[in-house]
């Protein structure tokens, strides 16, 4: 049975966005060093179709990966793969790039022999990862998050890692498309697995809802954002006074209720405007505001720009992400 805390975060992450927009299927044989650029608002996803080899994030921290393995890199930061720390990485640009299908493309050196057994294949994504209204859940996230540390408690993902291998090597009609589509699903558990895990040390918004009382206030807020919200009236759902339920909050997120309301509202107008292509008068009434005017400054207050210059984003090129 989930604890009320699982609950809660299960229901909050009902929006949860995670899919692939680049993906490539990378032969190379060592000794070979890649390097990852920064994917600004991005994360980035790696599967091990035939290891051995090493990743290193920019802080340096170095995990070995092997056959199977899967990765996430939430906050999409630069990063390196590679066989032994004494190679030099070089940039994905040096590799030639062969298209497999609309959104996949097959990376390998130049004058490289395709697979001689012998190879390590990595099935790589760059990703849109929207969380919504609880998008300050990523930046409370380890830098590099491994499936591994799931298979134990989460077996059901062990089929979808062995067809992921199955499909890296063998080649087989379709298989670009379905490795595709198993990537966005193996990410998006490892994601479930350390939400339902407690999120590791996370504070903040992590803690809050762990508190039974803060969490049916903040509940109460993203099931029905656009509602006219009090600090009295979230004092109530949580069954504290006015001043308790204040003092309470202020000190789990750093931040009043009134102020979280919204942040909550501006994440979730970005999520409406840019990936659903909603109005803005729609987004406006939709959010508990009375004019387009009075949604437009707490947008610009928040965001830092005016809400109009979100419909740019709508058309950014995928190669402007990795």
């Amino acid at each position: 049975m989930q604890s009320h805390y699982e609950d809660v975060m299960s229901e909050l992450l009902m929006g949860m966005r995670l899919r692939g927009v680049e993906y490539n299927r990378i032969e190379v044989s060592a000794p070979f060093g890649l390097r990852f650029e920064n994917a600004v608002g991005r994360a980035q996803f790696h599967f091990v179709g035939r290891g051995p080899l090493l990743v290193r994030s920019a802080t340096g921290e170095t995990l070995a990966l092997d056959s199977g393995d899967a990765l996430l890199i939430p906050h999409g930061n630069a990063h390196s793969l590679f066989s032994d720390a004494q190679v030099a990485c070089s940039n994905l640009t040096s590799l030639l790039r062969k298209p497999l299908c609309d959104t996949v493309c097959a990376l390998t050196p130049p004058h490289e022999d395709s697979d001689d057994g012998h190879s390590v294949i990595v099935f790589s994504a760059c990703m849109e990862f929207d969380l919504g209204g609880m998008q300050p859940l990523i930046n409370t996230m380890p830098g590099m998050m491994l499936v591994s540390t799931l298979l134990a408690k989460y077996p059901e993902i062990t089929p979808m890692l062995a067809a992921m291998e199955r499909e890296s090597l063998q080649r087989q009609a379709g298989f670009a498309g379905i490795l595709s589509r198993l990537a966005d699903v193996v990410a998006a558990l490892i994601v479930r697995g350390w939400v339902e895990n407690g999120c590791g040390k996370g504070s903040g918004l992590v803690q809050a809802m762990r508190d039974p009382r803060l969490s049916q206030a903040i509940t109460a807020m993203h099931r029905a954002p656009g509602e006219n919200w009090t600090v009295e009236a979230l004092a109530r759902v949580s069954g504290s006074s006015r001043s308790v339920f204040a003092h309470r909050f202020q000190q789990a997120t750093q931040m009043t209720p009134l102020r979280y309301l919204t942040e909550l509202r501006m994440r979730l107008a970005v999520q409406q405007i840019v990936n659903e292509g909603m109005a803005l008068e729609n987004v406006a009434f939709n959010l508990g505001y009375g004019s387009l005017a009075a949604f437009s400054r707490a947008f610009k207050r928040i965001i830092g720009h005016p809400p109009g210059e979100l419909r740019h984003a709508r058309a950014l090129p995928t190669s402007q992400a990795s």
